[in-house]
């Protein structure tokens, strides 16, 4: 364990003398007073990213405040990154020169003059490149730290459902996912969210799952804003992989049930009508269709609590069937393959990994790579999939270009 700490400390401090080495070519021309400054915030940065580590090691990060940690490690870490970003130019540059250099003994001809009035030393020019490239990705970060993590955008889109009701014929639903409640210190962007989902007037709201990080206890200051969420015909949400406590050290089994009860709880506190392996009926006059709510099941390694089979039984006679299931594998994994009755899915849990771009006509993020379907809709036949971005942030405390969402979608019988 101490020889691989050394070793990480070591590797972190080579990438920060090799990054340093752009800064310095660019000091070359600035005053004494300048370069002191410079030098001494970035290595005074340095210093405390080691001893961070340090200290991770004596008290580890998992035992610190949870909003203390989860901002400074983003801070580190995401400088970290960045410098390895900066240090690919740097080392393309060395490349250069190394090739350069060898060629001044094979072709004597072919070597530079350093003495050319009109030209930029491409060294500097390199430097000015690495530089960039880490200063813009760490401000995007910190941008969508303060900014980009609070930025609620609406997504709209309208579903044609032949065998709809014509009584459900302009449906309204909205969908939440996501919320995360150990990633924030007040209900402000709550508070914000829930005035902006009352402000569409949807019949039903949905909440597909992941109301905390880790534990029940997380969601206490935000009961009084989750109850105001208002729907005539309800809100109904299911559990997502966050939810359980897996990921928590517990003293005993009989701890981990007691705060998945808990959690349970707080959801019909908030009214919300919690799904676990089963159906309701939805009615508007003498005409119903089905909502089927599982718990967590995902076919990239998490644990399976949902019962597709059990929740599903009953429902053979409803002409629309809608499910709410966390993970969205679990559409191709297991709906598309076994019920093909079932005419839309509302997941969530990729959050998009809060980084990505999306512009009209495109939209692309690293967890494409792992989620086929990681954000907005899709279709297969007559069967529709809705995978909502997510309204908290988890991990890194921010969202880049993939921005927290509240999903309108509007069910139709006509075409």
């Amino acid at each position: 364990m101490h020889q691989r700490f050394i070793v990480i400390i070591g590797v972190l401090l080579l990438i920060d003398f090799y990054f340093f080495q752009s800064i310095l070519t660019l000091l070359k021309n600035s005053t004494p007073a300048r370069k002191s400054t410079v030098i001494s915030i970035y290595w005074g940065f340095t210093i405390f990213s080691v001893a961070l580590l340090l200290i991770n090691f004596v008290y580890p990060f998992r035992e610190w405040n949870q909003y203390i940690r989860i901002y400074v490690v983003a801070f580190v870490v995401g400088a970290l990154i960045c410098k390895i970003v900066g240090s690919v130019f740097l080392l393309a540059d060395d490349v250069i020169r190394l090739v350069r250099w060898m060629g001044t003994y094979l072709v004597p001809s072919s070597a530079p003059d350093p003495t050319h009035p009109h030209s930029i030393s491409r060294i500097k020019f390199i430097s000015q490149m690495a530089i960039f490239m880490a200063a813009v990705p760490y401000l995007s970060l910190i941008y969508g730290m303060f900014k980009g993590g609070f930025d609620i955008k609406i997504k709209k889109t309208k579903l044609h459902l032949p065998n709809l009701p014509d009584a459900f014929n302009g449906l309204r639903i909205v969908q939440i996912s996501d919320i995360h409640c150990g990633s924030f210190t007040t209900p402000a962007h709550f508070e914000n969210a829930v005035q902006l989902i009352n402000k569409e007037q949807p019949d039903l709201v949905f909440f597909t799952g992941d109301l905390v990080n880790d534990v029940a206890t997380e969601t206490e200051k935000f009961s009084a804003t989750f109850s105001k969420i208002q729907a005539p015909m309800g809100v109904y949400s299911t559990l997502g992989n966050h939810d359980y406590g897996d990921y928590v050290s517990w003293d005993s089994e009989q701890e981990k049930a007691a705060n998945l009860n808990s959690l349970k709880q707080k959801h019909k506190e908030y009214g919300w009508r919690l799904l676990l392996n089963e159906h309701v009926a939805l009615q508007k006059g003498d005409a119903k269709i089905a909502l089927i709510g599982i718990e967590n099941w995902g076919a990239r390694g998490f644990t399976k609590y949902g019962d597709l089979k059990k929740a599903h039984s009953g429902t053979e006679n409803y002409p629309v069937k809608l499910l709410l299931s966390h993970d969205p594998s679990h559409w191709e994994a297991e709906v598309l393959k076994k019920y093909n009755d079932i005419d839309v899915a509302f997941a969530g849990h990729t959050h998009g990994m809060q980084f990505g771009v999306e512009i009209p006509g495109f939209k692309w993020s690293p967890v494409q790579y792992i989620y086929k379907q990681w954000a907005g809709l899709y279709q297969h036949g007559n069967q529709y999939l809705y995978v909502n971005r997510g309204l908290g942030f988890i991990g890194y405390p921010g969202r880049v270009g993939i921005l927290p969402e509240i999903t309108v979608v509007e069910l139709s019988n006509k075409a």
